[in-house]
């Protein structure tokens, strides 16, 4: 029986401060319930470890929220509770989440001789009027002070968060921040296009002249890919970018539709086919966790066209891309459709074919939400025509 690999996700939900443009579930001010919340999260990780007595962990990943402003002693004392309760490998990826301003030297130390190999800081742009604007607490030369301390600390696999399109950018600007945090040495860089989303702050500036538009937008992100391309950075997700051996191995479960759990509030887990989360509040998760409450949020059975329609659409996103072979042996329907499509996306150079598998191509990533689209209803389209059943349950009467 081959060994059950999974990753496990931690939420840290509290942050100084709340910036313009986030839409994760986060809170501020609400220091006092941090305590607390360290205890649901001990004991859920503990009465949870009997479900997971089958699994080997390979990767943890601390987000947020803000895992650094939780502090170190907090963040050890959950990673002691995991490889007591739970077989994590001694060469698991540990990434911890952290903002420039709350990354202390000290910290970094103590994290680091605990474990904790892969740190990932939120930098999003070199130009201090615009970090201002969005409501971020640090400047560029802290973000360059904390990649230097982390990388002192003895991480040597730290990842640096840019964003692009951000308000009153522009190319030249966009430019800057790559060439300087190109010269951070960083191995792994995530490039994020802005999304204005209803709700945040940033909401009412959503038809501003000053953000740029779509077009400006891809021109950054073609840009961003060569920049980083001739560095030695390859793009390996349609935000990632990295040297090799540097990918993010817990991200990478997400794109690969492999197995994880997560704890905290409004964490979401994937395991034994079913998609759960919890519930989306720290106080209601606390309150949850102490009296034996009913902690689940949403759950959902993932059915095999379903998984097939995901294998499609993370499948996409990344470098590796997506395997004829192994979509019709998974899911037992016809590539057929799929590939008439594609080769149409590799007449326009949106896609390429690299040995037996298809990906986008750099500009085929940025059109991928409609490419996509098209995609998936190729496929529901074929669900109704082709010869091939969806593991029906008679399907295997015809197999015996």
């Amino acid at each position: 029986m081959a060994e059950r690999r999974i990753g496990i996700y931690i939420h840290i939900p509290f942050c100084a401060s709340r910036c313009d443009y986030c839409d994760f579930y986060s809170t501020c001010g609400r220091d006092e319930l941090m305590a607390p919340y360290q205890r649901a999260l001990l004991r859920h990780i503990r009465e949870f470890a009997l479900r997971l007595s089958d699994c080997t962990v390979d990767s943890v990943y601390f987000g947020g929220g803000t895992p650094s402003y939780y502090g170190a002693k907090y963040l050890i004392e959950l990673f002691d509770a995991l490889k007591k309760h739970y077989r994590v490998l001694v060469d698991a990826e540990v990434t911890l989440e952290a903002n420039p301003d709350s990354a202390d030297p000290r910290s970094l130390k103590l994290l680091r001789r605990e474990g904790f190999n892969r740190i990932s800081i939120g930098a999003q742009s070199s130009n201090d009027a615009i970090l201002r604007f969005i409501g971020r607490r640090h400047n560029w030369q802290q973000a360059v002070g904390a990649v230097n301390d982390a990388a002192e600390a003895g991480f040597e696999n730290i990842s640096l968060d840019l964003i692009y399109g951000l308000p009153a950018q522009s190319r030249e600007d966009w430019a800057s921040t790559l060439s300087l945090a190109l010269a951070l040495g960083c191995r792994h860089i995530s490039c994020y296009g802005l999304k204005i989303e209803e709700g945040t702050p940033m909401w009412r500036y959503r038809d501003h002249p000053d953000i740029p538009d779509d077009d400006a937008q891809a021109d950054m992100y073609l840009y961003a890919v060569d920049a980083l391309a001739d560095a030695g950075l390859a793009q390996y997700e349609i935000s990632n970018f990295a040297r090799r051996g540097f990918e993010s191995k817990h991200n990478m479960k997400y794109w690969r539709m492999e197995e994880y759990a997560a704890f905290g509030a409004s964490a979401a887990s994937f395991l034994d086919g079913r998609r759960f989360s919890w519930v989306k509040s720290a106080e209601k998760y606390i309150e949850a966790v102490e009296n034996g409450e009913e902690l689940l949020d949403e759950m959902e059975e993932v059915s095999l066209y379903e998984q097939s329609s995901e294998y499609i659409m993370l499948g996409m996103r990344t470098a590796l891309g997506i395997s004829p072979a192994e979509y019709e042996q998974r899911y037992l329907a016809s590539f057929k459709p799929l590939e008439q499509l594609m080769q149409s996306y590799l007449r326009l150079g949106l896609a390429k074919q690299t040995g037996d598998r298809w990906r986008f191509t750099p500009k085929g990533f940025l059109l991928s939400n409609r490419l996509i689209g098209e995609l998936l209803d190729a496929q529901a389209e074929s669900k109704f025509h082709e010869g091939m059943p969806w593991r029906r349950e008679d399907y295997y009467s015809t197999l015996y």
